[in-house]
């Protein structure tokens, strides 16, 4: 059973032109060692939804290389295809804000991914707990902003595969010891054609609060479905605030309309991480800011691609293009994902 499994995953991998390396394969038996069998004390993290549930563990391989470790619910359909989805697609990508695929596991049941290790855990640890949050000033929340903009622009454009990552949030990006980002969690991302910038799905995934709104209402998912989430990640990591938190009630505002009303009034320093305190540059908020709203147009067409995204980021940057009103999303206050 775990042959043909394997032959398989390989037969997958070929038709995209991706092969796997023997070395990245490891047994079952290596993995419960290096994790002290999947140990309470070894866990990081855990997520998904419904059947298809993840569990991230810390080990370290008999080599002393420290990894982390993404087992898949056992029983899952769905995890058993984000499973082969993520290697393929991340198993020949390279860029150091994207995380690092090492190799996994398949073995009976077993469906397990090894990551290299990521020391600072992720995004959201930091910028939405009291305590954590105040060890990101502006002049690292700014460079991570910039590194999430450059991995995001080495998955559209520089890399030998189009890819839509299609569930991109704070929390699928991880810090490592240095604070820089690594995008990661890509069970539900999409490789489209080197001519290809769009595509359908009858299957909705991801986040509510992140999705662009052609996404949610018809299926429809491109690059620019991920500049939205992008513009979502900026504005969060201004504000300090999750976009979960605003819709209280039927009639709250949320997070896009909050940031756009700032904006219009000429209020946008406002928005601004008030325990910050004075050690920002002025220009890079308002930049950062003006770049978020032009992400999450409601209309895809007017929203830029990450190319000039990253243009626009950069200090020396000309005066950039005036946003418009976003689109608006309605949740029940917590984060939900769809899939």
């Amino acid at each position: 059973m775990r042959v043909q499994g394997l032959r398989h995953l390989l037969l997958f991998s070929d038709e995209l032109g991706l092969k796997v390396a023997a070395g990245a394969l490891y047994s079952l038996t290596e993995i419960q060692i290096a994790t002290n069998n999947f140990s309470v004390d070894n866990k990081i993290g855990e997520g998904g939804f419904g059947l298809c549930m993840k569990y991230f563990a810390f080990g370290v391989l008999g080599n002393g290389q420290e990894v982390a470790v993404k087992r898949l619910s056992r029983s899952s359909v769905q995890g058993a295809e984000e499973f082969k989805n993520e290697i393929v697609v991340v198993a020949k990508l390279q860029h150091r804000n994207l995380v690092r695929l090492l190799g996994f596991c398949l073995e009976g049941e077993e469906k397990i991914l090894i990551y290299e290790f990521v020391a600072n855990k992720s995004l959201d640890y930091f910028l939405f707990d009291p305590e954590n949050k105040r060890s990101l000033n502006w002049p690292r929340r700014y460079n991570i902003i910039g590194g999430i903009a450059k991995g995001l622009l080495y998955l559209h454009e520089d890399s030998r595969l189009r890819i839509v990552h299609r569930d991109l949030k704070v929390s699928n990006i991880l810090l490592d010891g240095n604070m820089s980002p690594k995008i990661a969690d890509f069970g539900m991302a999409k490789i489209c054609g080197v001519d290809q910038y769009e595509g359908n799905t009858n299957r909705i995934a991801g986040t509510v609060g992140y999705m662009a709104p052609e996404y949610t209402r018809w299926g429809q998912f491109s690059l620019k479905s991920d500049v939205f989430s992008f513009g979502v990640v900026i504005l969060e990591i201004v504000t300090g605030k999750k976009s979960s938190d605003f819709h209280q009630s039927r009639d709250s505002e949320d997070l896009l309309s909050y940031a756009w009303n700032h904006w219009r009034r000429g209020q946008t320093l406002a928005l601004l991480y008030s325990s910050i305190g004075d050690s920002y540059a002025r220009n890079e908020v308002i930049q950062c800011i003006q770049v978020g709203l032009l992400c999450v147009e409601e209309d895809a067409s007017k929203r830029p691609t990450m190319a000039s995204v990253v243009s626009m980021l950069n200090p020396s940057s000309v005066s950039l293009p005036t946003p418009h009103r976003p689109a608006v999303f309605r949740s029940n206050g917590s984060e939900s994902r769809i899939g």
